[in-house]
């Protein structure tokens, strides 16, 4: 395997010379990702998830088809013009076979806009965005990991009956989208939402949404954030004192890395939505440590997610016979999805692959066994049961 990191100017570079390290008459099959390498995502989903997808590529033999497989890692620093250009770029210079991941959901929508145009294999792993799998969904696009409906809908699979809930939600698409989807949840599982407030994204102070909060008489305050905003409002909880007075917090998405940088005294006791947790098996744990001992952190579920997709493609490339997209396409959603990430695993037809969910709990201090040891599972959730539903998709390729 030879793996190029791109930036920006060098893929200018690339279409003014024709800048290539391997020489044509190898014919590698080429493998890209556009991520964030330097800013906000880029220990969640970035550098990370390369790390993962350079796992893959190894365990896979660095071969397919007899052909060495390249791998393209490049910053797009967070923005969709950046990233259609560095696409457009390996498209015509680097004639890439398949996109492995794209963070970020403008820059991944364009990046998958790019690759259906060109025919071209797209799985995204570190973007949830539903447009990927509705109006963005393709013979060729899979989208492996999760979603802005199913990590709401996770979450609020713990609930008992009867509880009250109120919502603290970031102002933007993200949250609407999520407390949308959370607030039916609590609803179909007979809880009642008694509240929400909105707060407008960058707010360092949340002590007027946590009184409120705390004074509605709810028994779980929802926090649908995330980044810096998320571990604001889960230290200010803390220090507030609200799951020492016996509200319950959750929120839909929190990862490891996270709770490592919170530490388990202020994220204690919160519960989220997971679709992969390092210890959830033994197969699990034997990759984790591996993924440990290369970048110096287990790996979360975005990161395993990555392996996974990449692992399913070079398969579906082999049991082809082809890089033809579309023949790969057709021969992902026929082979069977299990590994050490997938429980229960399948591809619908709008690329969505589904698998089991968990619901996490963050652990105490006391209930730590050692570094790393973040979360306890408290439930299995059917992947089919929280994912989105097929009789509401505009996914052209769902028959109804």
């Amino acid at each position: 395997m030879t793996r190029t990191k791109f930036t920006a100017g060098m893929a200018i570079l690339a279409g003014l010379v024709g800048y290539s390290p391997i020489a044509a008459a190898e014919d590698p099959v080429v493998l890209a990702t556009a991520t964030d390498l330097s800013g906000t995502y880029s220990d969640i989903a970035g550098n990370s998830s390369v790390v993962a997808i350079e796992m893959a590529i190894e365990d896979f033999g660095k071969t397919v088809l007899g052909r060495p497989i390249e791998y393209i890692s490049a910053d797009h620093q967070n923005k969709p013009d950046v990233s259609s250009a560095l696409i457009r770029e390996w498209v015509s210079v680097k004639k890439v076979d398949a996109l492995v991941d794209v963070t970020l959901t403008p820059a991944a929508i364009a990046a998958q806009q790019v690759a259906n145009e060109n025919n071209i294999i797209s799985l995204f792993s570190g973007s949830a965005s539903l447009g990927l799998i509705n109006e963005g969904c393709s013979p060729t696009s899979f989208v492996w990991t999760y979603d802005t409906y199913v990590m709401p809908r996770g979450v609020g699979y713990a609930m008992k009956p009867g509880e009250k809930w109120f919502l603290i939600t970031v102002d933007y698409a993200f949250g609407k989208q999520m407390e949308e989807n959370l607030t039916a949840t609590i609803a179909d599982r007979g809880g009642e939402l008694v509240g929400s407030v909105n707060y407008p994204l960058g707010t360092n102070d949340f002590s007027s949404y946590l009184l409120t909060a705390s004074s509605s008489g709810a028994d779980v305050i929802g926090f649908i954030s995330a980044g810096s905003d998320l571990m604001n409002l889960i230290k200010q909880s803390s220090e507030f004192g609200l799951p020492q007075d016996g509200q319950r917090l959750a929120t839909p998405l929190l990862f490891e890395n996270e709770v490592a940088a919170l530490g388990l005294q202020a994220a204690s006791g919160l519960q989220t939505t997971l679709g992969f947790y390092w210890d959830q098996s033994p197969e699990a744990r034997a990759f984790s440590e591996r993924f440990k001992e290369r970048y110096g952190k287990m790996p979360n579920m975005l990161n395993a997610g990555a392996y996974s997709m990449t692992m399913h493609y070079l398969k579906a490339v082999e049991a082809a016979g082809t890089t033809e997209a579309k023949a790969v396409g057709e021969k992902m959603r026929e082979l069977p999805v299990e590994d050490f990430f997938a429980v229960n695993g399948h591809i619908r037809p709008d690329g969505r692959m589904i698998h089991d969910m968990f619901v996490g709990q963050v652990k105490t201090p006391e209930e730590s066994t050692g570094e790393w040891d973040f979360f306890k599972i408290v439930q299995t959730i059917p992947g089919d049961e929280v994912a989105f539903p097929l009789e509401q998709s505009t996914c052209k390729l769902v028959q109804k």
